[in-house]
């Protein structure tokens, strides 16, 4: 039997109209070459590249026009080269072709006026000649700008085809995202995205294989966090510029580990040798994620390369419904490892409830079984709610008796005493289910998240450090503390209520506010894509 890791603690999607990802191109156009106003070119302080840079007047209005060409229609990167030698933000507005794209970038501080730095932000330009206008909207006009390098689509290659910031997919009317501009919502992304990826993406264990190493897991390597890994990854694409060569060595690593009972599904642990343990059987969040990277890497990148991961996602989510769902209830089972006449047949585990994904599956195989199994889901989500969490919408880790009377685990089921409570695998219900709001727009998924918030804001009186770890389905906490695995998923729901902008900003800033150790894969993983989600980024192939 396979066991999850116990960790112990004190819109509507709009359809992508390129068939085939396009490669990246790089163009550098210096700011002294650019059409000026309210700014003049210098060349008083070091460091600069070219000929010189631009020096905007302290007064708002001032800006520094590109003309820049970009040989395919698409998403593309713009990046200002400058420098700020006061404490004080400058902001900017980036227009492109005669539209704001990004309001108010911040462009802080840089400790001197001879020190430069980088900053990104994330647009669509127009086949040919595009216009590029940063212009400054403070009093003290813009800060010194070096030069503009745009990576735009050349036309062809190897992609990515959806570069993390590009913003093609929108989410459903009406959902709320965190306070601030585009551009410092996503840096925010970037940042935690690449502090994860330095504590957490691993190559230790040879054979060209990338793996997410779980030190708060029962075991180093858990099929849990390859999926995480591939589903962020393949995310982050077009900022990441390894994305590619990580993913392929997660699914080399994939590969080789096949569970005994299904080849083309993942086994559930591995030790510190990358040696499958415990059985070699799956587990079925794990290898839900993994289907879903492999059909967000097909959109990137293409399937004509080393690897063809259309095919292995039909594979991987062709095996998910013989092998993980149970054909007479339609829920998931917890792994391949449950069978008929296991005493677990019936129980299924909340947070492998992911409506998202199933859609993304019957989009992919056209397999209307999966639209079954998504309904058979949701009407458990609305009927767990009614019956057993009126007043908090929550769900417990595990739902037992499918098969007749669904109901909360009554005690200990598989982990622990908390079974039938909303635990350290319930906690990810509120970003799963709200994934499915935001992105389908879908009424079922609306009403139950919304349920779901509407307690928590009340029960913390909005102030998210008062969180805790664990509740019963009544409400009342199990323990305090503050982990990211418990609040931030709070933040997807929050999405779905226009009236809880400032709710939905205190977890972001708590979000961001929060920093990990290398100790702390699970709740850091879950914040990541909470972050994903909530600045906008998520989508689905």
């Amino acid at each position: 039997m396979r066991i999850r890791p116990l960790i112990i603690v004190a819109g509507l999607l709009l359809p992508l109209a390129t068939a085939h990802p396009a490669a990246a191109a790089t163009t550098v156009y210096q700011a002294e070459d650019a059409t000026l106003s309210g700014a003049s070119v210098a060349t008083n302080h070091t460091g600069y590249t070219g000929t010189g840079f631009v020096d905007y007047v302290n007064a708002a209005g001032g800006y520094v026009q590109w003309s820049a060409s970009s040989a395919a229609a698409g998403p593309a990167t713009l990046t200002l080269r400058y420098a700020n030698g006061t404490t004080t933000a400058r902001p900017m507005d980036i227009a492109v072709n005669g539209t704001t794209v990004a309001t108010g970038v911040s462009f802080a501080g840089t400790g001197s006026w001879d020190t430069w730095a980088d900053r990104s932000v994330s647009v669509t330009l127009k086949a040919g000649a595009n216009t590029v206008r940063a212009t400054g909207t403070g009093a003290d006009g813009g800060p010194n700008v070096d030069k503009l390098t745009v990576v735009s689509q050349d036309g062809g290659g190897t992609g990515p085809a959806v570069p993390f910031g590009s913003h093609q997919f929108a989410y459903a009317a009406g959902t709320l995202r965190p306070t601030g501009s585009q551009a410092t919502l996503d840096q925010k992304v970037i940042d935690y995205y690449t502090t994860w990826k330095s504590a957490f993406i691993r190559q230790n264990c040879g054979n060209g294989w990338y793996q997410v190493i779980s030190p708060d897991a029962d075991h180093p390597y858990v099929a849990e966090g390859q999926g995480y890994g591939m589903v962020v990854v393949a995310t982050m694409a077009g900022v990441d510029s390894n994305a590619k060569t990580i993913f392929d060595g997660m699914v080399k690593y994939m590969l080789a580990h096949p569970s005994v009972h299904n080849p083309n599904l993942l086994a559930a642990e591995q030790d510190s040798s990358c040696k499958s343990v415990n059985g070699s059987d799956s587990a079925t969040d794990g290898d839900l994620d993994v289907a879903l990277g492999l059909l967000l890497a097909d959109r990137q990148w293409g399937s004509s390369g080393t690897y063809n991961y259309k095919d292995l996602a039909v594979k991987h989510i062709n095996a998910i419904k013989a092998n993980e769902v149970n054909p007479t209830t339609h829920l998931t089972l917890l792994g391949d490892w449950s069978t008929s006449g296991d005493s677990l047949y019936y129980v299924t585990r909340s947070s492998d409830w992911m409506i998202d994904h199933f859609r993304a599956f019957k989009k992919a195989t056209g397999d209307s079984a999966w639209d079954t199994i998504r309904t058979a889901h949701q009407n458990l989500i609305t009927s767990q709610q009614a019956n057993y969490a009126s007043s908090t919408g929550l769900l417990a880790d595990f739902v037992v008796n499918t098969n007749t009377t669904p109901k909360p685990a009554p005690g200990k089921v598989l982990e622990d005493a908390n079974d039938g409570k909303y635990w350290w695998n319930a906690c990810r219900d509120p970003w799963r289910i709200g994934a499915d709001a935001v992105t389908s727009g879908d009424s079922a998924s609306l009403a139950s998240a919304r349920k779901i918030n509407t307690w928590i804001k009340s029960k913390t009186g909005g102030n998210a450090n008062s969180i805790g770890v664990g509740y019963a389905l009544s409400g009342s906490q199990i323990s305090s503390g503050s982990e990211p695995a418990f609040f931030a998923p709070f933040a997807v729901t929050a999405m779905t209520d226009p009236g809880s902008q400032a709710w939905l900003d205190a977890l972001w800033t708590k979000m961001v506010n929060t920093s990990f150790s290398s100790n702390d894969y699970y709740s850091a993983s879950i914040q990541l894509q909470v972050m994903i989600l909530a600045s906008g980024n998520y989508w689905l192939p």
